[in-house]
């Protein structure tokens, strides 16, 4: 116990001082100026039986405050609960720009569903319009009426290919309380987001509520064919961007949020665990090493600490209650960004156990032949799929 306790304070030593302070919320849209030409805009919304949360997101995009041309694509991905009918019923409701909704079919072999409504709202928007940048938000994204044009004026004012803002997630129910600020919370501890916006860095990711793609970039990197089969799309898709030479950023959003509602756990946990083991590249060698991981970081100091107090064991009650306080104190920023009680940050051991055994499960339904299942589509891992 002494020798893991010491390794899980050595390993929140790194995380805190080494891991490009993940832990800090103040990464925000970049010091910007508006443009003296506002340049034209495609906005486009994959969308996949979301009628539960268009009343509240479409409308915000129709009501944007945007200088320049703005045009809105809906790419209604088969759904059977009359999101189209809806989308263009909420058009004609709050009028704003004019919305085109349409339907791709079913997807080809080797694509996943969504990056294949993406590919079709993608192809309308340049060919029917002369847009330098699109905007690809997800269904369940509500704008602030300025969101566009903020992310316009940051991607012109620093000369960014591709500008994401991580959505801030509703939190109101006990289980959106223990897994959803810490969803971003291991997100940006994977993905330092210092890390990402540094020019020639090699660390790349975004969040695929909120991506401003510049076309040339876009048809450069040749997205989104280049990653059609990519489960966990917004990462791959800011790869391409940074491959093929294209400079990206990815921050908190303040005028940006998620509306979708998780009322229970199981939904927490099927979004989780449908990519975590393609975030593992399938590979029962990286689960058997992050699950040891995560039970190192962050079940060893409380157990530590009860096993030390009982026992009298110093080294182990002292190192595993520094470990335990300084994870708890890095995820606090997090837990005041999302406006939660700061009494929850002792209580991140437990949701890094729910997220260890959302890891497992994720493995276990890929091996059962039920890989990442989401909204009634199964995709197998890339090198299977036909």
């Amino acid at each position: 116990m002494t020798w893991i306790t010491a390794a899980s304070l050595a390993a929140w030593a790194w995380l805190l001082l080494g891991q490009g302070f993940f832990w800090r919320t103040d990464v925000r849209l970049p010091p910007r100026t508006p443009p003296e030409d506002w340049p034209a805009v495609a906005v486009v919304v994959p969308a996949r039986d979301e009628a539960e949360v268009l009343p509240t997101s479409l409308p915000s995009l129709l009501a944007q405050d945007y200088p320049g041309p703005l045009e809105i694509f809906l790419v209604d991905d088969g759904s059977t609960d009359g999101t189209g009918e809806l989308a263009r019923a909420l058009a004609g409701e709050h009028g704003g720009p004019p919305l085109t909704v349409s339907s791709p079919g079913e997807p080809a072999p080797g694509w996943t569903g969504k990056l294949w409504a993406v590919r079709h709202g993608m192809a309308l928007a340049l060919d029917r319009t002369g847009a330098e940048y699109l905007l690809l938000t997800d269904a369940d994204i509500a704008h602030g009426p300025d969101s566009l044009r903020e992310l316009v004026a940051a991607a012109r004012t620093g000369g960014l290919d591709l500008v994401s803002q991580m959505a801030r997630l509703r939190v109101t129910t006990f289980w959106e309380r223990m897994v959803v600020p810490a969803f971003v919370y291991f997100f940006a501890q994977l993905y330092p987001f210092r890390w990402v916006n540094r020019p020639g860095g090699r660390t790349a990711a975004a969040a695929g509520g909120c991506v401003l793609l510049r076309r040339e970039a876009a048809l450069r990197a040749g997205v989104p064919e280049s990653i059609r089969q990519a489960v966990i799309d917004d990462v791959a898709l800011a790869r391409a961007v940074r491959r093929s030479g294209g400079r990206i950023w990815l921050g908190l959003a303040d005028r940006v949020e998620s509306v979708r509602p998780y009322p229970g756990l199981g939904p927490l946990w099927r979004m989780v665990s449908r990519s975590a083991y393609a975030q593992l590249l399938h590979s029962p060698l990286l689960l058997a090493a992050t699950v040891a991981g995560l039970a190192v970081v962050y079940l060893a100091p409380p157990v530590a600490v009860v096993a030390g107090a009982l026992t009298g064991a110093v080294v182990p009650l002292t190192c595993g209650g520094l470990a335990w306080a300084v994870m708890a104190g890095t995820y606090a920023p997090m837990l005041r960004y999302y406006r939660q009680p700061l009494w929850l940050a002792p209580l991140l051991p437990v949701t890094g156990l729910l997220y260890l055994l959302m890891t497992v499960d994720s493995a276990v339904r890929h091996h059962r032949g039920r890989g990442a299942a989401w909204k009634g589509r199964t995709y197998a891992r890339p090198e299977a799929a036909p």
